[in-house]
């Protein structure tokens, strides 16, 4: 057996196992068709996920996970479903390299990638995104504009309002925006964005929208990260189930990127502000030569650009950390 072929059994595996139920191996076997060896040979290499294998029992996950599959995507999406080419990729890279791949190649716009394990996902400026089976939402849209690349200022702004519009309908509380393109609450990161384009100056272009979402974050998965980290799970009453989320995603993001290519970040600005974590608080800005400027942050720009009120005058930025000032 090849080793596409190898991985392929082994997630048909991790799938049944979803439910965190003890499943023997014999019935394993008989459900795919296969000798318990193969089961067995599956299993040995799972890329990290934890399976339990207790004897006389059989196999079953360390935790339970809601696999995502398209047709419960698109029964979610319903007549919004047609304007989506959703796949779901079990295992890969990064969604967001997968999608470029295809978007060099004429992918159309709509196109979606989910991954269910990124083994090298990547978050802004070269950080790694850090997601375990099931622990996040990760996947990668691409949306196509008539416009050039000078006028996406902004996008990423918007974007985050989309997906904070999502979660609010899906029951999260107390999520907000962090400038450039965080999500966050007042404990910790949520998720993140990160966009990648091509095309020309004066159009048409197209962008990859990159998107990382906490679902769950076992104790684990926390001493990876390197920044204060939450998760969905702690802010809803009632964990909305993946696919159900992403179709909340999907439908917002769309709804949004269609305004975006008419009128710019314009319109979502006033929002965008009342959702923004340091509105009008003390922050510090970390840029990329080292210094830093203090003031007050008094929102964004009409092109998504960062404003800061300082003692000498208000001033923009288009890059940049921010911290909240000591």
């Amino acid at each position: 057996m090849t080793a596409e072929a190898m991985r392929a059994r082994t997630w048909q595996l991790l799938d049944i196992l979803a439910d965190g139920r003890f499943h023997s191996g014999e019935a394993l076997a008989q459900r795919l068709g296969v000798s318990r060896a193969s089961v067995f040979n599956a299993l040995a290499d799972t890329g990290g996920v934890s399976v339990q294998r207790v004897r006389g029992r059989g196999y079953r996950l360390a935790r339970p996970w809601q696999p995502l599959h398209r047709d419960k995507i698109v029964r979610w999406l319903d007549t919004q479903g047609g304007q989506f080419d959703i796949e779901v990729v079990p295992q890969a890279d990064s969604s967001n390299t997968l999608l470029l791949q295809r978007t060099a190649l004429g992918a159309p716009g709509g196109s979606v990638v989910a991954v269910e394990l990124q083994s090298a996902g990547r978050g802004r400026l070269g950080r790694t995104w850090h997601s375990g089976l099931g622990n996040a939402l990760t996947f990668s849209l691409l949306w196509r504009f008539d416009c050039g690349l000078n006028a996406l200022s902004g996008l990423s702004l918007a974007v985050g309002l989309a997906i904070v519009r999502a979660l609010d309908e899906a029951g999260a509380q107390g999520v907000g925006l962090k400038w450039p393109n965080d999500i966050v609450s007042a404990q910790g990161k949520l998720g993140g964005v990160l966009i990648e384009a091509q095309g020309d100056m004066l159009g048409p272009s197209a962008v990859v929208i990159g998107v990382g979402l906490n679902c769950h974050l076992p104790e684990s998965l926390v001493r990876q990260i390197d920044q204060p980290a939450y998760a969905l799970d702690e802010l809803c009453a009632e964990m909305p189930e993946r696919n159900r989320l992403l179709a909340l995603l999907l439908r917002e993001l769309a709804a949004v990127l269609r305004q975006f290519g008419q009128d710019g970040f314009a319109p979502f600005r006033g929002e965008w502000e009342r959702r923004h974590l340091h509105q009008d608080q003390p922050v510090e800005l970390h840029l990329a030569d080292g210094s830093e400027v203090d003031g007050i942050a008094r929102g964004a720009g009409d092109g998504g650009e960062l404003r800061i009120e300082t003692a000498q005058g208000m001033r923009t930025f288009n890059s940049g950390e921010v911290g909240v000032r000591r």
